[in-house]
C-alpha cells in the first residue's frame, strides 16, 4: 500500500492523465488494496492535498501539463528560470527551469506557453518548462495611458484594474507620445524613493478613440492579432479543394441562418419528411459544416498558428480570427450560391424526436440562401420577404417541423434551464456605444442550437464507435462541496436539494420551476449558476452535465475553434475519406492540445468581458450622478456588486455607502445584514443605485445605494465576517 507521499510524488511526476486506475496499476494493487486506495484518495481530497479535477487527480501544489510561465531571470549557470502563472494571473513562488523549443527563444520578462514536467533529481528546480510558444512581455502590467499633468510633468497610468501606482516618465523616454495615448511601457525603476519610472516602448493610439479600446484587451492578454508572414503566404497559396470522392449535394437547398452581422458562415441546415415506411411522421436532417481540414493540414504553418490561437476572439468592433480571412471569410465560408467543401452529418429522427441513426460524408454544397435569425423567424410567423417567399414551403417549414419533433426529445432529456440573457453592444459609425440590447430569443435560435447539438453528439458517438481519438467538450458534475453550499443556501428560502442521491439536471430544473414567480427567483438562478463547473476540453469522455448528455464533442465551428478542426480530422480518419485526417502528432498531443485551447478559451472570455466593461463605462461617463435600476450580482464583505438593467454594466457599492450600521457578511445567504437594524442586501435583490464614479480605461464603476434594504432580524456580531463604515 503506497503512502500519501508516494501517491503525491507519482501524481506530480506523471506526464499524462492520472486517476485511481493508473495509481493501482503503478503500485501493482489488486482486490482489497483498491478499496483501501479509494479511501486514502478520498482522505487526501478532504485534506486538500489532492484535487479531483474532471476525474483526474492533481497535486494541489503541482502544475498542469501545459501552462503559462513568465521568464524571471538567469541562474548562475546561465539557464533561464521562471514562475508559473495561474488562471487568476497570480505568480506561483517556486522557480521553474525554462528550456527553449525549436522556435523563437524567450527573453527575460517574456511569458511563454510551455509543457510542464516534473524534475526528479535536480538540485535546484522541481519542474521544467519546455517552451511551445513565446507570447511576449508581461503585457497585463505593461500597458498605460500617457498623461501630462500640469506642474508634475508626464505620468504613465496603468490600465490594469489591480495596479495602484503610476509611473513617472522622462521626456527622453516618452517616444513622442501625446497626452491621452495608449502606450506599452517598460519599467526602468521600481524601487527606491518616489514614483517608479518607466519608458514608452510603443504608441498604440489615442484612448479617446473607442476603436482603440479593444487594443487594450488584445495587448493586455497577449492575444495574437497579426499572422506571421509564412502563415499568410501559406493561406494565399492554397489551391481549390479536390472534388473527387465527395458526395455532390449542390442541388440540395441547404441554407445558413446566422446573426445579421455574422462575419463567417460555417454551418448550413436542411430538413425533409422521412418517407420510409418504418418511420412514419419522422424527419431527415442534414447539418453541413465547412470543411476546414481540406485547407488546414496537420503540421502546416496554418495549423500550428490555429492551434496556438485556439479560437477566434470576438469584440464589439473587431474579430481576432483563428484563421486568416482568406480561409475564414472566403474559402471556407458557406457563401450564398457558391460551391464549397463541407462535412455533412445526416440525421434521422422519429416523430417524437428520438434519433434513429446518423452518418457522415465529405460533400460539395451550394448554400441556397443566407438568412438572419429574425428573417427566418418572420417568414415562419407569416411575414415573408421576397427572399424567403420561395423558401417557406420547401425549406423553412420542414426545418421547423423537424425542430418541433426534436424539441420533444430535448424536453425529456431536460438540459439545464438557466436564464442567461446575453447583452449585445451596438456601436455607431465612430465606434461609440449607441445602445445595449438583449436580443430576443427566437425559435430560429433554438432550432439552430439544437441541430448543432445533435450533430455534435453524433460526431462523438461515431468516433467512439470507430475507436478514433478525439477531443470531447466536457462539463463535469457540480462538486459535492458546491452542492452542500447550495443546499445550505436553499434552506434559507425553504427549498431543498436531494443530496442523498445522484444530482441530475432534472433536479435543478424542478427547483428552478418551483421558484418561478417568487421574489427570490433570480437569486436562486444566480446561486445555481455559481454551483456549476466550467466546461472545457478533454481527450477523455466525462460527459456534459449541463446538456444532460453522455458524450459530446464540438464539430460545428471549425473556422473559429481548433477543437472542432481536430474532430473533423478524426472523422476523416474514421471514414477513410482522405489523407488529411488525424496525424500521429495530433494524437500524441491531444492532452496538451486540450490544455492549450482551454487556456486560450479562458483568455478570450476575460478579454471580451473586459472590453465590454470598458466600452460601457465610457458610455456611462456622461451620466455620473444619474440613478439606475439594477440587481445585486455579487456580495462580499467589502460591499455589493451591481449589474444595471439597461446596459448590463457591472459596478460596486462599497459597504460604507449602505448606512451607519455595522454590516455583517453571511456567506451562506449571500447577504450583508445590519447588526442593529437587520437591514439586508442579498444576492439577486432589485435595487436602485446612483452612479458616483467612472473609470473608463479600467472599466470600473462605483455606485451609491439609493434604495433601502429588505427588513431583517438584527444580527449577532462575531458570528460572521463583518465590515462597517
Amino acid at each position: 500500500m503506497p503512502s500519501a507521499d508516494d501517491i503525491l510524488q507519482f501524481v506530480t511526476n506523471s506526464p499524462g492523465v492520472v486517476g485511481k486506475r493508473e495509481i493501482a496499476r503503478a503500485f501493482d494493487m489488486k482486490g482489497n488494496d483498491k478499496i483501501a486506495l479509494k479511501q486514502l484518495l478520498k482522505d487526501m481530497s478532504k485534506k486538500g492535498t489532492l484535487l479531483n479535477k474532471r476525474k483526474r487527480l492533481i497535486n494541489k501544489n503541482g502544475l498542469p501539463p501545459v501552462g503559462v510561465v513568465e521568464v524571471k531571470g538567469e541562474d548562475k549557470d546561465g539557464d533561464l528560470f521562471g514562475q508559473f502563472i495561474s488562471d487568476e494571473g497570480q505568480d506561483q513562488a517556486a522557480k521553474i527551469l525554462v528550456v527553449s523549443g525549436e522556435g523563437k527563444a524567450p527573453k527575460i520578462g517574456d511569458r511563454v506557453v510551455a509543457k510542464l514536467e516534473a524534475l526528479r533529481d535536480h538540485h535546484e528546480y522541481k519542474h521544467v518548462a519546455k517552451v511551445m510558444r513565446v507570447l511576449g512581455p508581461r503585457a497585463a502590467k505593461l500597458l498605460a495611458i500617457y498623461r501630462v499633468i500640469k506642474g508634475k510633468g508626464a505620468r504613465l497610468i496603468p490600465v490594469d484594474k489591480k495596479a495602484r501606482q503610476e509611473f513617472e516618465v522622462l521626456n527622453a523616454d516618452a517616444a513622442g507620445a501625446e497626452n491621452g495615448e495608449l502606450v506599452s511601457i517598460e519599467i526602468t525603476r521600481d524601487r527606491g524613493f518616489g514614483l517608479p519610472a518607466a519608458r514608452v516602448r510603443e504608441r498604440l493610439g489615442n484612448i479617446t478613440d473607442p476603436r482603440n479600446i479593444s487594443l487594450i484587451a488584445i495587448h493586455q492578454h497577449v492575444i495574437p492579432n497579426s499572422f506571421p508572414e509564412k502563415v499568410i503566404a501559406e493561406a494565399d497559396g492554397l489551391k481549390d479543394f479536390a472534388k473527387a470522392g465527395r458526395a455532390d449535394l449542390t442541388s440540395t437547398p441547404l441554407i445558413t441562418i446566422d446573426p445579421p452581422d455574422a462575419r463567417d458562415h460555417d454551418d448550413a441546415v436542411f430538413a425533409e419528411a422521412d418517407v420510409a415506411e418504418d418511420n412514419k411522421g419522422g424527419h431527415k436532417v442534414i447539418v453541413a459544416i465547412a470543411d476546414v481540414a481540406a485547407y488546414v493540414r496537420p503540421g502546416s504553418a496554418l495549423d500550428q498558428e490555429a492551434r496556438f490561437r485556439g479560437n477566434s476572439v470576438y469584440f464589439p468592433d473587431l474579430v481576432v480570427p483563428m484563421l486568416p480571412e482568406k480561409i475564414s471569410n472566403d474559402l471556407c465560408s458557406l457563401r450564398e450560391k457558391e460551391i464549397r467543401p463541407a462535412i455533412a452529418c445526416f440525421l434521422r429522427f422519429d416523430k417524437n424526436g428520438k434519433k434513429l441513426g446518423h452518418s457522415f460524408a465529405r460533400i460539395t454544397m451550394r448554400s441556397a440562401a443566407k438568412l438572419a435569425y429574425e428573417e427566418a423567424q418572420a417568414a415562419i410567423d407569416g411575414k415573408q420577404s421576397d427572399k424567403t417567399d420561395g423558401l417557406l414551403e420547401p425549406v423553412l417549414k420542414p426545418l421547423w417541423a423537424a425542430y418541433r419533433a426534436v424539441k420533444k426529445a430535448q424536453d425529456l432529456r431536460s438540459p439545464l434551464q438557466l436564464e442567461l440573457p446575453e447583452r449585445k453592444i451596438i456601436l455607431d459609425e465612430k465606434g461609440n456605444v449607441a445602445k445595449v440590447i438583449v436580443p430576443p430569443r427566437l425559435d430560429a435560435h433554438r432550432l439552430i442550437e439544437e441541430f448543432m447539438i445533435q450533430a455534435n453528439v453524433a460526431a462523438a458517438e461515431e468516433l467512439e464507435k470507430r475507436k478514433v481519438p478525439l477531443l470531447y467538450r466536457v462539463h463535469d458534475n457540480p462538486t459535492q462541496e458546491k452542492l452542500k453550499t447550495l443546499a445550505q443556501f436553499l434552506k434559507t428560502v425553504n427549498r431543498e436539494l436531494p443530496l442523498g442521491q445522484v444530482i441530475k439536471t432534472s433536479h435543478f430544473n424542478a427547483l428552478l420551476k418551483s421558484v418561478k414567480g417568487e421574489d427570490f427567483e433570480h437569486l436562486v438562478h444566480d446561486v445555481v449558476l455559481r454551483s456549476q463547473a466550467q466546461a472545457t476540453y478533454s481527450p477523455q469522455n466525462l460527459g456534459h452535465f449541463g446538456l444532460s448528455l453522455r458524450r459530446y464533442a464540438h464539430f460545428t465551428s471549425p473556422i473559429r475553434r481548433y477543437a472542432d478542426l481536430i474532430v473533423h480530422r478524426a472523422l476523416i480518419t474514421a471514414l477513410g475519406a482522405g489523407s488529411d485526417g488525424l496525424s500521429d502528432s495530433d494524437i500524441s498531443k491531444l492532452d496538451e492540445t486540450a490544455e492549450m485551447i482551454a487556456i486560450a478559451e479562458r483568455r478570450a472570455q476575460v478579454a471580451e468581458r473586459e472590453t465590454n466593461d470598458r466600452l460601457i463605462a465610457s458610455y456611462l461617463e456622461p451620466h455620473i450622478g444619474a440613478k439606475f435600476q439594477g440587481k445585486v450580482s455579487g456580495v462580499v464583505g467589502a460591499g455589493l456588486f451591481i449589474v444595471l438593467d439597461t446596459s448590463g454594466a457591472d459596478g460596486f457599492v462599497p459597504v460604507s455607502s449602505l448606512g451607519r450600521d455595522y454590516f455583517i457578511y453571511d456567506e451562506v445567504r449571500h447577504s450583508l445584514a445590519g447588526q442593529s437594524t437587520g437591514e439586508t442586501f442579498q444576492l439577486g435583490d432589485r435595487v436602485e443605485v446612483k452612479l458616483l464614479e467612472v473609470a473608463p480605461i479600467k472599466g470600473g464603476l462605483r455606485f451609491e445605494m439609493v434604495s433601502e434594504g429588505r427588513a431583517g432580524k438584527p444580527q449577532k456580531r462575531g458570528q460572521q465576517k463583518g465590515r462597517r463604515r
